[in-house]
């Protein structure tokens, strides 16, 4: 059976855990090879990497903070020395620091908004030429429902995911004469270790704002992924995709 992916190669930012594990995943079912980025936790990066191997896909595993540049342009080098030049670019390292605007301090603020915006233009800026020469580049911005419609506690949160937004329709319009695409992905409550943290009187709150009437599962933005990444969205730029349930229209 055809792969939408073969000989594609791919980096996923912060790919040991949540979305990113499972855009991670797969990318490599549809035959990309695959670096998993993390920050922290070596041991879930190095069980995703197995799993990606059990594909058939050659994959790497590599630490790096996306918020810190010069991070980045060491990853890049490394990543270009042992395993290749990229052709697709999931932008997916998040963190969110919840907290009443009345209490947020600027720490708060800025720790999020350099992990959750300053993080995807790291990451984009460094390996534009990578994505650019392949002559089949895409990025894939992962943002969310909450930088759409806001959501109490985390305005931090949604100031970066609003700006990931205009910064994926911009690029798209600044990367279309190189034939590549920049598309963004919004996902709204998704079953990840995030959303199982809140307490279950909330979710049932959040449950009745969504007409579908469950969370998302992180596979089903694992997919939207691979759409995005194969031939068959290449007339597709400058989109964001809501994965929602219907919560935000």
């Amino acid at each position: 059976m055809e792969l939408l992916l073969e000989g594609r190669k791919a980096l996923v930012t912060g790919a040991s855990r949540g979305i990113g594990r499972e855009v991670a995943k797969g990318l490599a079912k549809e035959g990309a090879d695959v670096v998993v980025n993390f920050n922290k936790n070596e041991k879930m990066a190095d069980d995703i990497a197995r799993e990606i191997e059990k594909f058939g896909r050659n994959t790497w595993v590599y630490p790096a903070s996306t918020s810190n540049i010069e991070e980045v342009r060491k990853m890049k080098t490394a990543i270009e020395k042992n395993f290749g030049k990229i052709d697709i670019l999931v932008n997916n390292a998040g963190i969110n620091i919840d907290r009443l605007f009345v209490k947020m301090n600027e720490a708060e603020w800025q720790q999020v908004i350099d992990v959750n915006l300053t993080g995807y233009f790291n990451c984009s800026k460094v390996f534009l030429d990578n994505i650019t020469e392949s002559k089949y580049g895409r990025i894939i911005n992962i943002a969310s429902v909450v930088g759409q419609m806001g959501n109490i506690g985390q305005v931090n949160y949604a100031a970066a995911k609003a700006g990931v937004i205009g910064m994926t329709k911009a690029l798209a319009r600044e990367m279309a004469r190189s034939k590549v695409t920049v598309n963004a992905i919004a996902p709204g409550f998704t079953r990840t270790d995030m959303v199982e943290g809140i307490p279950e009187e909330v979710k049932q709150k959040i449950l009745k704002g969504i007409p579908l009437g469950r969370f998302g599962e992180p596979e089903e933005v694992a997919y939207a992924c691979v759409y995005l990444a194969s031939d068959k969205a290449a007339y597709i730029t400058g989109h964001v995709l809501d994965i929602n349930g219907g919560m935000y229209m």
